[in-house]
Formats: structure tokens, C-alpha cells, sequence
């Protein structure tokens, strides 16, 4: 028996004996389960108990090292630790940018007393994090964001606002990007740094989508306080840290379509038998077959790019460019699967309220209206496609014609 076959037999032993009966079959993803933090609760007792459980083992994050409270596993174990959550198809434990955004930052460029200071309240679900990059008037133009942070005695005092700020309302801290030195080049001035959002100056207000809901808050920062010490990176130097940081929340992004489009094809074929009706065991119309097979072509081809990187991943690599290559995949698959489900509904794929046609989601124009977002949000498609074509491709500037 190999060492990994050892310890796939003590994790499904631990498993069958400690994961909750009641949690089986409800498996959940990065965007839906347990956020954690101070104003967290727990949907059950036995969700709260799960929680305390695999925090014991270190295994909310099972590749951090021990000494912050992870588990330390090899990304080859977490492999089949996930294999195993999958089976029972329990639910992650707990979820949320700390995890998959600010954590991973701060391990690869966070100071020792950051490390001990924010990890371990990040692995026990206490401490729930928001990305404050956007501005009103720096979007994908990101390196333009005017939010100043001056010196005042051992920190900053913060003024500016931020814009699309994913969960602010029921967050407790935000990493930042602010402007340290106005005069310097727009790269060079800019800080990356962490936020206790409760506290006098912070007011956040939540927007609302054309698809009728949303996550997304404004954030405003009337002479907020930062210490120094809460600076990742170094003072300047935070332009460096937040491209890193993208590449994390990038992956995230592609993981997460991965995720919506698996068994998107039996589900597109539903929806079609069920409101078009087959035809001699085919459906009529040969445009929707073809669109449909498309989409399911474009799942598998873009779930074997996402195996290869997670291949790359357990030998260590931390994501680079190429999770802009999910992000603008994965995004626009999403949005055309989603156009085509409206459109394989017809006039019952118009509903607002209640559930989907064919599945237990939104309805189905929500869906689609909230797609839209896709290619923005996280950074434009046109963004990646540069960096694709500069960082991939190896193209000059202006060469990508």
C-alpha cells in the first residue's frame, strides 16, 4: 500500500466516523456555504459542529502550514482529501475570501506577525475578509485609484471609497489597495493594506443588479485607521502584492464555472426535451442540437485546462498568468450556456419570481441577466486578453491584432 493509499483509508475512516449524517449529499462551493466571521451563524448545529471538527484537524485549510493552524498536507494528499469530501458530498466547512484570496497572499508575502496574527483567525471562520480594489473611477484602470492613506503616527489615516466590494456589509476586515504617494508613478505609489471595518468612518451600502439581487456593496472611508504594521508588501510596494493576489482570486473565478458547468449538458438537454419536446427521439430544431453540443464540447475542453493547472498546482506552483485564461474561458462559457438556457425555455424561461424552469436556482432570466457581470467583474475579458497575449503568448505590445 503507497504512503497516499494509507492516508486515503485514514481519511475516509475519519470521515465516515465524524462528518455529520445530516451534511452528506449537500455538498456546497466556494460562493455557497459557511462565510464565517463575527456576525456568522450557522444554518444547524451540526454545521457548527463539522466546522469545529475539521478546524481541529487543521483541514478548513488543508495545505497551510501547521504552525498558523493548517494542515499541512502535500497538495497531492489535499487531492484526496477533496476526493473523499466529494464522495460523501459533504459540504466544505467553511468558505470565503480568506481562504482563497487574502490567506494565500499573505503566506507568500506577509510578514511573519501577519502570518500568526490573520491566518489563524482565517482557518477557525472567526474573522470574515472583502477585496477593496474597484474604485468609482478605477476599474479595469486599477493602478489609477485615488483612495489616500496618509501617515499618521505608527499607521494611515484612509479616505476615498471603493465600489464593488463583494459581502462588505458582512465582513469584518478588507485588504485594500490605497494611494501612498500621490507623486510617484501610478504603480509605484500604491499600498496594499489590511482594514478592521469595525470601526468610526467605515459605511458601507449595499447595490442592488438588474438581476434583482446582489453582493455588492460601496464602501466609503472617512479617516479610517490602518496601523503599519498592517501593510503587506511594504509601504509602495503594494502593486506587486495585489497583481499576486488577482491570480488567486482569478483561479477562484475559473473554479468556480468549472463548477457551474459540470453537467451542464444534461441539464441543457432537460430543459430542451422538456420544453420543446423531442422529435422521433431528436430534437427538431438542428441550430439548438448544434448549440448544445457546442456547450458541451466547450465544458469538457475547458475542465481538461482546468485539470492541468490543478496538475501544476500540487507540485507547488502558485498560480500565474494563466488563470487569466480561466477567467475569461470560464466566463464566457457561463454566459453563453446561460443565454442558451433562456433560450431553449422560450416564453417559460422568462419568469421572475419563484424557481427556475428546470433546475432549483433562480429563474432563469436572473441568471442570465446576473452573467452579464461576468466578463467585468474580476477584471474585463479585454484586460485578460492582454495579459494573455503579453504574459502567454509572449506577443509585443500591440502585437495581439
Amino acid at each position: 500500500m503507497s504512503d497516499l493509499d494509507g492516508f486515503r483509508a485514514e481519511v475516509r475512516a475519519w470521515l465516515e466516523e465524524h462528518a455529520p449524517i445530516s451534511l452528506r449529499g449537500r455538498p456546497g462551493d466556494i460562493f455557497h456555504g459557511h462565510w464565517g466571521g463575527r456576525r456568522g451563524g450557522f444554518e444547524s448545529p451540526d454545521h457548527e459542529r463539522w466546522l469545529r471538527l475539521m478546524v481541529e484537524r487543521g483541514w478548513t485549510a488543508p495545505t497551510w502550514p501547521t504552525e498558523y493552524g493548517g494542515g499541512g498536507l502535500s497538495r497531492a494528499q489535499d487531492a484526496v482529501l477533496q476526493s473523499e469530501l466529494r464522495r460523501l458530498r459533504l459540504p466544505p466547512p467553511l468558505i470565503g475570501f480568506g481562504l482563497v484570496m487574502i490567506g494565500p497572499t499573505l503566506l507568500e508575502y506577509g510578514t511573519e506577525a501577519q502570518k500568526r496574527e490573520h491566518l489563524p483567525p482565517i482557518i477557525r471562520g472567526e474573522i470574515r475578509w472583502c477585496q477593496g480594489y474597484s474604485e468609482p473611477g478605477s476599474g479595469s484602470d486599477l493602478a489609477s485609484l485615488q483612495m489616500r492613506a496618509e501617515k499618521n503616527g505608527d499607521g494611515y489615516v484612509l479616505n476615498g471609497q471603493k465600489i464593488w466590494t463583494s459581502y462588505a456589509d458582512e465582513s469584518d476586515w478588507i485588504f485594500c489597495l490605497v494611494r501612498t504617494d500621490p507623486a510617484a508613478k501610478k504603480q509605484s505609489g500604491i499600498s496594499f493594506v489590511l482594514v478592521d471595518m469595525d470601526q468610526p468612518g467605515v459605511t458601507t451600502r449595499p447595490i442592488k443588479l438588474i438581476s434583482g439581487a446582489s453582493p455588492f456593496c460601496e464602501v466609503f472611508f472617512d479617516d479610517v485607521k490602518a496601523l503599519a504594521r498592517d501593510v503587506v508588501g511594504g509601504e509602495n510596494n503594494g502593486w506587486t502584492v495585489a497583481k499576486a493576489l488577482l491570480r488567486h482570486e482569478r483561479t477562484m473565478v475559473g473554479e468556480v464555472f468549472a463548477r457551474s458547468v459540470m453537467g451542464a449538458e444534461a441539464e441543457l438537454l432537460g430543459l430542451a426535451r422538456e420544453a420543446l419536446g423531442p422529435a422521433e427521439g431528436t430534437l427538431a430544431d438542428p441550430l439548438l442540437r448544434d448549440r448544445i453540443v457546442q456547450s458541451a464540447m466547450d465544458e469538457r475542453a475547458f475542465m481538461l485546462t482546468i485539470q492541468r493547472i490543478q496538475d501544476a498546482a500540487k507540485t507547488g506552483q502558485p498560480p500565474g498568468t494563466e488563470s487569466s485564461i480561466l477567467k475569461v474561458y470560464g466566463t464566457e462559457l457561463n454566459q453563453r450556456r446561460r443565454e442558451l438556457a433562456v433560450t431553449l425555455a422560450g416564453a417559460d424561461g422568462l419568469g421572475w419570481e419563484g424557481e427556475s424552469y428546470a433546475s432549483g436556482h433562480l429563474a432563469l432570466t436572473r441568471d442570465w441577466l446576473r452573467s452579464r457581470g461576468n466578463t467585468i467583474e474580476g477584471g474585463t475579458s479585454e484586460i485578460q486578453l492582454n495579459i494573455i497575449a503579453k504574459h502567454v503568448l509572449g506577443l509585443p505590445d500591440g502585437g495581439a491584432r
